[in-house]
């Protein structure tokens, strides 16, 4: 079934509303749908902030992705290219297991819950690990359309992202670097890849809590029936 207004399907539409709620529960107190993000000609399915006590608060992005046309180049899923990205997955975490247990250090309290807190794990120069993930990226890169994950991470839009999947679209290896997975289950998401924290600006974080704030007055206009007419004619 599809929304006639926007072209977006059901499903499209429940994964967005499950990504606000669980945004909510982690803190993000402000969400908007469909939002013009700062810095880069992308809208994100749903922007969400959460303030924090002593300044500026935190950011995050999540990208619904609903079936694998909207995630993957359909001419370059060959198998060879599969089976190289699961070999250097399974490197990635046998790297990142160590690394967690012989630098604690690296642990980042960027969430509510510290079973959600990531690592820095680039603050230590690891070669090997740094060439992991290149060869990673390379690969997501020709599995999938990455342009747009690559530059909101690049143009630090926020400071964590988030893919949003059904369970049957979830592949670890699959995951864009720097990104975590939220999958649905039943009728909730679960996350099953924490995302890596990115410094955002406070100027970034600042307009993109006034593009949500923009959002809401927008869509409360439209609830109350209130137009530029309206508006103009009450000055």
């Amino acid at each position: 079934m599809t929304n006639a207004r926007r072209g977006e399907t059901a499903a499209h539409a429940r994964l967005k509303r499950l990504a606000v709620l669980w945004a909510q529960a982690q803190g993000y107190s402000a969400c908007a749908v469909e939002m013009r993000l700062p810095r880069c000609r992308y809208r994100a399915d749903v922007a969400a902030y959460r303030p924090e006590p002593n300044g500026l608060g935190s950011t995050a992005i999540f990208e619904c992705k609903q079936a694998l046309p909207d995630l993957r180049r359909d001419n370059c899923a060959s198998l060879a290219t599969r089976e190289r990205l699961e070999s250097i997955h399974r490197r990635r975490q046998l790297l990142e297991k160590h690394l967690r247990i012989h630098y604690p250090s690296l642990r980042i309290a960027d969430t509510l819950f510290p079973e959600f807190d990531s690592h820095d794990f680039a603050a230590i120069a690891h070669r090997g690990y740094a060439r992991v993930l290149r060869e990673l990226n390379a690969l997501q890169n020709r599995l999938y359309d990455c342009t747009k994950f690559d530059r909101l991470i690049r143009y630090r839009c926020a400071n964590l992202f988030f893919l949003v999947l059904p369970n049957e679209l979830f592949r670890g290896s699959e995951i864009p670097v720097g990104w975590g997975a939220l999958v649905k289950s039943d009728d909730a998401l679960e996350l099953l890849r924490k995302p890596v924290w990115q410094e955002s600006p406070p100027e970034i974080r600042l307009c993109f809590l006034q593009r949500i704030a923009t959002a809401g007055t927008r869509e409360l206009n439209r609830q109350l029936e209130i137009t530029f007419d309206n508006v103009t004619a009450a000055r």
